[in-house]
């Protein structure tokens, strides 16, 4: 199979994953107490709110009262209907008066769009923080079957289709629905059957709109899944951009991004236009109750039932009747964007941590370093044990070295150590104490990590390593610096440990980037210390320097170090041997040379690719 063919297979079955995904979230129905769930957000603000409301209602019955002036200025200044003439000073006052509705009108509109925005802001503000404290505090498992783009979309895009909402869309909703029953109020008590007239067409837009509603919330719930994939495959393409370039896979990935966005372009346009539906159905509506006004309305002026004036206003209270129901017709497919966002916000903050505390969970008391993994079963995927029935006691000062082929379990015993995952049998003991009765932050602060795959920080040198304990001082930071050998390194960098290092650390080698976190994890002086491959990139002659400066930093430490090299694990106290989720061998250096058996294979099979 040729690099195209076998790139479009795996962007086909990319697409098919992406569309069961896309179906199964669709197919949820309308919601109503996600809704109030979502509108809870806006509850601290309780007391913010009251004078906005208070000033629509003022606007709205300011908007009310304009109508009933014109129906009063015609029949009582213009063409009065006891036969006097008209009257200009009681056409100048009804005048004024409207002015003053007018002015009170803008004032209160004023009022409320500042402060609804405002309102609106800081709910987005709680919202958003509240959805990343919470990604925050999800377990590993969590991520480990998410791309991190889809975890973005959710915090940034998500979270702002809900802008509108917010700013306006609830007040301008309570406004419509006031400004919609006082005037059905007006129009029935003024003259019922002229009133039920005209509002006869009413029942027949709400059920020609109602069938557009469910495909109308389907069409944005798909539209959301769209850009989220296009969010994930962006996060991954600037992620593997080195590995794509390589390959010269720039066309491939060009082409499977462009059947993404395409995708997504057809999706937003059909969700765009079932929600420009709604205008055309409100416009006919609207022009066969005004025809129905007319008709009918001249019928009764010729009985002498109503007057010209009351006619012109049932057509000023019908003209502003159907604005709000265009706008509850926008209102309410704005509100369908706004469940489908809010659908992923909370799929994603009713996540529980499948590592999380009990609730007499205490903190962990300052520990000597003891570690015991009793009897430890272990499964990424049930069925598939990573580790089967592990136990290690070490003692406290004592080092342990890991190894093993790819895939033995190494790094899972280092992170069920962390607690980043917890095992499916047996417990994990730190001076005795099973580590799932302590709090993850007091077990973890005592806990200090240097992994392979170094994560640098944007910012400055100084930043990144001050992580380990942000309340050190900088003659800390410097000391940390000098025990790890990265300090001459730095001071030979244009500003020293102010120079600015982009995400990742791309402008420092590999190496460099592996000190760096040797000094943060020494800053942060934990009383196990663990090192998952974290040589594996530093040159031998940078080896060499660290050695002395790891033989004092670990005297008095427990650790735990995953390494190839042996230099760096032949003096560590136990060495333990592992191969598929079991331990093979244990003993130090010289125990297991002398064993001849898979340590021993381990160390020739290095010693022959040197």
């Amino acid at each position: 199979m040729s690099t195209s063919s076998h790139t479009q297979t795996k962007a086909k079955n990319k697409n098919e994953r992406f569309v069961y995904q896309d179906d199964e979230l669709i197919e949820k129905p309308f919601n109503w107490a996600q809704l109030r769930r979502l509108f809870m957000y806006m509850k601290p603000y309780t007391k913010q709110l009251i004078p906005v409301i208070v000033m629509m209602i003022l606007g709205t019955f300011t908007r009310l009262g304009v109508p009933a002036l014109v129906i009063l200025a015609i029949d009582e200044a213009i063409q009065p209907q006891n036969g006097s003439s008209a009257s200009v000073p009681k056409l100048l006052v009804i005048a004024g008066i409207m002015l003053f509705l007018y002015v009170l009108q803008w004032a209160s509109n004023t009022y409320r769009i500042k402060y609804t925005n405002i309102i609106g802001q800081k709910v987005i503000y709680d919202l958003r923080n509240h959805l990343f404290q919470h990604i925050q505090k999800l377990s590993f498992r969590f991520y480990d079957k998410r791309p991190a783009g889809s975890v973005l979309v959710r915090v940034t895009n998500d979270v702002n289709a809900l802008q509108d909402l917010f700013t306006n869309g609830v007040v301008n909703l309570l406004m419509d629905c006031v400004q919609l029953f006082g005037i059905v109020i007006i129009l029935l008590v003024w003259n019922f059957k002229l009133g039920l007239a005209v509002m006869i067409t009413v029942p027949i837009m709400f059920l020609v709109s109602t069938s557009l509603r469910k495909r109308i919330r389907f069409a944005w719930q798909d539209v959301r899944m769209k850009q989220s994939r296009i969010n994930s495959h962006l996060n991954e393409s600037i992620q593997g951009m080195k590995v794509t370039q390589a390959f010269v896979q720039e066309k491939d990935n060009m082409g499977f991004f462009n059947q993404m966005n395409t995708v997504n372009v057809k999706a937003w346009n059909k969700a765009s236009a079932l929600n420009q539906a709604f205008g055309p159905v409100i416009e006919i509506t609207a022009a066969i109750g005004t025809f129905i006004l007319f008709w009918y309305g001249a019928h009764l002026i010729q009985q002498d039932v109503i007057t010209v004036g009351l006619l012109v206003g049932y057509a000023n209270y019908i003209g502003n009747f159907w604005d709000p129901i265009n706008r509850l017709g926008q209102m309410y497919s704005q509100l369908l964007i706004a469940m489908a966002s809010s659908e992923r916000i909370f799929e994603f903050i009713d996540e529980e941590p499948t590592v999380g505390e009990r609730q007499e969970a205490r903190d962990l008391p300052q520990i000597k370093g003891a570690v015991k993994f009793d009897s430890i079963v272990f499964e990424y995927e049930t069925g598939r044990p990573a580790l089967k029935g592990i136990t290690i006691d070490v003692k406290e000062g004592q080092s342990i070295a890991l190894v093993g082929h790819t895939g033995s379990g190494k790094s899972t015993i280092i992170n069920l150590l962390c607690r980043f995952y917890d095992p499916v049998q047996g417990r994990v003991l730190i001076d005795g104490i099973d580590i799932r009765e302590v709090t993850i932050e007091s077990l973890r602060s005592q806990v200090g990590i240097v992994l392979q795959d170094t994560f640098i920080f944007a910012g400055s040198i100084r930043d990144n390593i001050r992580y380990g304990r942000l309340n050190a001082t900088d003659a800390e930071i410097v000391k940390a610096a000098q025990a790890v050998h990265a300090h001459d390194y730095i001071m030979s960098l244009p500003d020293g440990y102010d120079t600015q290092v982009e995400e990742r650390g791309n402008v420092l080698s590999m190496g460099q980037r592996q000190l760096l976190s040797f000094a943060r994890a020494l800053l942060a002086d934990p009383r196990i210390l663990i090192l998952d491959e974290a040589t594996a990139s530093i040159d031998t002659e940078t080896e060499l320097k660290i050695q002395e400066a790891l033989k004092a930093l670990l005297k008095g430490r427990t650790s735990f170090m995953i390494a190839h090299r042996l230099s760096t694990i032949r003096h560590a106290d136990e060495i333990i041997v592992l191969d598929h989720g079991e331990i093979v061998e244990q003993g130090n250096h010289e125990q297991l040379i002398g064993k001849r058996g898979v340590y021993n294979g381990l160390i020739e099979a290095q010693y022959r690719f040197l």
